[in-house]
């Protein structure tokens, strides 16, 4: 039976065509979500807010993953992990905050005791354990040692094992850390399931270090890093550029800006010509803004991909952004570098509590704490890569010059977004 084809009315055409760019736009939103979510937390656990979204897109995250960067992505449905690896292993500033040599080998013992570990563990058992393979491994000949004897040293040890339950490596079952530091007795304890597949993604090595010899083994602290994150780079014109091209992107994606100085000749020859291409690309998968400048290119964004605000809340923010804006002013109105000194900072700042010390909380008003004020300012300036530090010596780089604004306004009720690990120019 012959019949006449109706033909769609003009506004379901257009119903159909608005909701096909609704759900393009989702599938953007959901990448760029789930993407952002790894470049923060390279190891998630299946908790995670942004989790739900990396299974869904785990297919087109592993391809953008492996064509931008060359890091390796594994998602199953107990977790994820990114192996990122660092474009430069000499970078004094990346770590985990507030750890220190000691702590890091702590990490490495428990990780070790946890592998040999039955399913679950309590606290004391894992500080007990550890004991034992400070010893098995001959540490105190490197000036290591530890007890459970003082309340830091099980201080220290909660510290890392809060780090792993903050990584889904542990699950608490019961019992409270808080009591282990400050109790003898068998009562204060925590009880915890050991979740091996987040344990096995903790350590992002090419190669791990137990396949070495004994005579091929790198000695050095610096050859070890170096043997561990080393990939192969096919003998190849084009390899030897895709090679390139990842280790800037690395950078660019973790670093908060990138200095056209701080390139070698062959990737300062390829980032002249392709900077702009990247940042497109980076940019439209992560939401980043790129800021290209004569000295270089930062991707900036609001302050949520980053693991140091600014500005931020808080008296040691507020100080920054007051030390980052007198550092400004100097590089943007001085002649030569505007290089100071780090005993003039602690001096602007105790000038400056004058001012802005009621804002403070109070024991940053007393003598002696511009010193500790000062301190924690460089540090973070200089993780944001907008100052270096050479001794006492205190040199602005060019993307501190966004801060001179002028003179400093207090204003209440406003909220604040700063830019991120991956900003400035």
């Amino acid at each position: 039976m012959n019949r006449e084809t109706r033909r769609p009315h003009r506004s379901q055409t257009a119903s159909s065509q608005h909701i096909g760019e609704m759900q393009a736009r989702q599938q953007r939103e959901d990448f760029q979500s789930a993407l952002r979510a790894l470049l923060m937390r390279p190891l998630l656990a299946p908790g995670d807010p942004g989790f739900t979204a990396v299974r869904r897109q785990a297919d087109k995250l592993r391809e953008w993953f492996t064509r931008e960067t060359g890091w390796g992505l594994v998602v199953e449905r107990d977790g994820a992990r990114l192996y990122k690896r660092p474009a430069d292993t000499q970078d004094a500033t990346r770590g985990l905050p507030d750890f220190d040599r000691r702590r890091y080998v702590l990490l490495c013992l428990a990780c070790a005791v946890l592998e040999r570990a039955n399913l679950q563990t309590t606290l004391r058992e894992l500080g007990e354990k550890l004991m034992e393979f400070s010893l098995e491994f001959d540490l105190a000949q490197r000036g290591f040692s530890f007890t459970l004897t003082s309340a830091s040293e099980r201080r220290e040890l909660v510290t890392v094992c809060k780090l792993l339950l903050d990584l889904g490596v542990l699950t608490r079952v019961a019992g409270d850390e808080d009591d282990f530091i400050h109790s003898q007795s068998p009562d204060g304890d925590a009880l915890y399931d050991v979740q091996r597949r987040a344990l096995s993604g903790m350590l992002a090595a090419v190669r791990g270090p137990s396949t070495w010899t004994r005579e091929e083994a790198p000695v050095s602290s610096q050859e070890r890093l170096n043997a561990l994150v080393s990939e192969h780079v096919p003998d190849t014109e084009e390899g030897h550029r895709t090679a390139i091209r990842h280790a800037l992107a690395r950078r660019l994606l973790d670093d908060p800006v990138v200095y056209m100085k701080s390139l070698d000749p062959e990737s300062l020859s390829y980032f002249t010509y392709q900077r702009g291409a990247m940042a497109v690309r980076l940019c439209e998968a992560t939401g980043l803004v790129a800021e290209q400048r004569a000295e270089g290119l930062a991707l900036t964004d609001d302050g949520t991909l980053t693991d140091i605000a600014m500005p931020a809340e808080g008296t040691e923010a507020h100080v920054t952004l007051l030390v980052a804006e007198y550092l400004a002013t100097r590089a943007k109105h001085e002649p030569g570098s505007g290089e100071t000194t780090s005993a003039a900072v602690v001096a602007f700042i105790r000038d400056a509590s004058v001012h802005h010390g009621h804002y403070w909380r109070k024991s940053a008003r007393e003598p002696g704490a511009e010193d500790v004020l000062a301190a924690t300012a460089l540090t973070r300036l200089e993780n944001l890569r907008l100052i270096e530090r050479s001794g006492d010596q205190v040199l602005p780089l060019p993307a501190i010059c966004r801060f001179a604004i002028g003179d400093a306004q207090i204003q209440s009720n406003v909220r604040e977004a700063g830019p991120s690990n991956n900003t400035l120019l």
